[in-house]
Parts: C-alpha cells; structure tokens; sequence
C-alpha cells in the first residue's frame, strides 16, 4: 500500500464514495459483521455525546469543549484495532478512542468541568492525558516508542495531532526522532481543514502532509479520514509495519471539523456555508451506515431506537456526573507550580473568601 498509494502521487486513499458504495474493492479490509456493527454503534454513541456536550456546555453546565462532530472515524479505525498493550497518546478530539480505551464518559465530562482527576482516565490502560498544548504529546509517544523497542515489546503507539500541530516544532521533532530511531509509533494527523480559523492551505507550502513523511524517511499515506473503511485499512497496514519493527509511519487522515473548534469559537466567521454542505456529503457516520443498510447489516428502524437509547443513556451518566462531582479548592491551584506565586496565593485566598460567604448565604 505505502508503494501504490505513495505521498509523492498524491493520491487519496478511499474504498468507499459518499453513499457508502465500494469503489476500491481490491483494498477492501476483512472485517467481520459483528464488529463492523460495533464499530458504527459506538460511532453513533459518541457522536451524540459529543453533541450532547456542546448543548450542556450552552447550558452553563459545563466548561470549553473542543467538538469531534465530523471526524470521529478517524479515531473508531484505531479503537477497533488496537490491542490492550497499545498505547494512546491523543490530542483532544478522538472521543470515540478514549471510551474503546476503557475510559467511562464520565472522565470525560470531569476533565471538561475543570476536574482534573478526570484526565487521568479511570480504567484506561496505557493512555495519556488529553493534550491542550498543540503537539506537545508527540515527543513523549516517540519516547514511549523508543521504550517499547529498546524492551523488545511488539506493541505500537498510536499518536494524534491536528493539521495545526504540524507547524510547531516538536510536530518536527518528533518525527525525525521517530525515524530515526525506528520507533513503532504511528502518527496520525486528522488534517480537518482549518487550525481554528486558519485555513489548510496557509498551514504549509506542500500540497499534503503525507508528503512531509518522505523528507523524514518513513511511509506515508493520505487517506480519506470520512470513509471508515478506508482509515481501517490504513491504520492496519500501518500498525503491521509499526509491530513488525520497521519503524514509524505517518498518515494524513483528511476530514472536517464539522463543528467549532471549541465551544468559544465561531466558525462562521471563516467558513461558508456551501463549503459546509459539501463536507456534509462526506460525513463518516452517514456513508457507515448508508453501506450497512444497503447490505442489510442494519435498518433505519434499529438506526432510530439506538440514537435514542445513546441520548438516554448520556445523559443518565452526565446528570450522575453533575451530583458526584465534588472537589477542594486545593485542587484547583495543584501541579501548577512548586510553590505558588503571590498572585496565585492571592487569587486563592480571595476565592476561599467567596465560598465561605457564599455558604453563610444558604
């Protein structure tokens, strides 16, 4: 695939169109129905979730929240795939890969009500925290990579970043480093068109990032982030040279950020609605199950009682979310440095001030 498909022609790798037809048959994945079935549902589940928390984040309910809402195949192809050894080393939009992981929703919602122990994923093994700093998380997957193979393990680190990350420098870093040392680790930038309102083409001067993986020695592919089948493959094939000590591989999932970068955002002002629409065509979860119901894998009847029961289901774990949370002041101002500044110490001691008003109040 990395000689057919190479960064140098350009090409984007697809198996199926925008109405869930195959087109590509020969790289077709074996993949069995029952887990082609799971994989569409727990696509369905955090796509309401992640819908579900921008709508309690409007609500006051809950803090900033960077939506996933149109790229989540590009993470679920990870999720379906990955052993339990794997590591994840995420940015922070591949929801449907930290609840495969084992991470309960309800981290999720912790860590975006500003509890940080919710970032530390509960039942999650071998999983980083999401990554706010842009591409910060990449040289610790190449260091976690070079640790695997300096202690001969064939388990593989899967590691995120967005089109906007390519521009820093540990983005560069990173992969030299991971060529370098013949690092098992498998980079995947989910190219969703625009670092917050900064759109692909004045992100860099080559035509793809797939490309960038030539100058740094590795394979490299662009693919279809949208088309499940087509990030199955991938990731496949790319974990496959990764485990067998070949070394790293880059791909460029290209997608779209259907939603606002985060809940503070307004993508209107950057974008046009057609090009909105046209994105809409390409939408992973649509062209899922548009084949499924065309193979008769599943029925719009079955589509209907499913979203529904993910709804109620999301909304049961976040209102438990809401009672349990609780935590000390304390908390809010630890690991943030040795010793705390005057200021921080100020701000502190004025908050505790607030509380303890607030609950003479009551």
């Amino acid at each position: 695939m990395f000689d057919v498909y190479h960064p140098t022609k350009k090409e984007l790798f697809q198996i199926m169109d925008n109405e869930g037809k195959v087109i590509n048959k020969e790289w077709f994945p074996k993949i069995d129905d029952s887990t082609l079935l799971k994989a569409y549902k727990e696509l369905v589940f955090a796509r309401a979730a992640d819908l579900m928390i921008v709508s309690y984040q409007r609500q006051g309910r809950i803090y900033t929240y960077p939506p996933g809402y149109g790229q989540e195949a590009v993470s679920e192809a990870v999720a379906v795939q990955m052993k339990k050894e794997d590591w994840v080393v995420p940015a922070f939009r591949e929801l449907p890969l930290y609840l495969a992981k084992g991470a309960s929703l309800k981290d999720v919602f912790k860590f975006y009500m500003g509890d940080e122990k919710g970032a530390g994923w509960s039942n999650a093994k071998n999983m980083l925290p999401i990554s706010v700093p842009i591409a910060t998380q990449l040289p610790h997957a190449v260091g976690l990579g070079y640790s695997l193979k300096y202690n001969k393990k064939d388990n593989v680190v899967y590691a995120f970043v967005g089109d906007g990350g390519t521009s820093t420098g540990d983005f560069h870093e990173a992969m030299n480093f991971a060529a370098v040392w013949k690092v098992p680790v498998v980079f995947i930038v989910q190219n969703n068109q625009f670092a917050i309102s900064v759109p692909f083409e004045t992100q860099t001067g080559t035509d793809t990032i797939a490309i960038k993986s030539v100058a740094y020695g590795m394979p490299g592919l662009r693919v279809d982030g949208n088309d499940f089948f087509a990030m199955y493959k991938a990731i496949e094939q790319a974990s496959e040279h990764a485990r067998s000590g070949k070394g790293a591989v880059l791909i460029e999932a290209v997608t779209y950020r259907r939603g606002a970068h985060t809940t503070s955002d307004d993508p209107y002002k950057y974008r046009t609605k057609e090009e909105e629409e046209l994105w809409e065509k390409k939408d992973p979860v649509k062209r899922l199950k548009a084949y499924l119901i065309t193979n008769k894998l599943w029925t719009e009847e079955e589509d209907d009682r499913h979203i529904k029961a993910c709804k109620k289901e999301v909304d049961k774990l976040f209102i438990e979310t809401e009672q349990e949370l609780s935590y000390e002041l304390d908390e809010v101002f630890d690991h943030l440095y040795s010793e705390l500044p005057d200021d921080l110490e100020k701000q502190k001691a004025r908050y505790k001030a607030f509380l303890e008003w607030k609950a003479k109040r009551k």
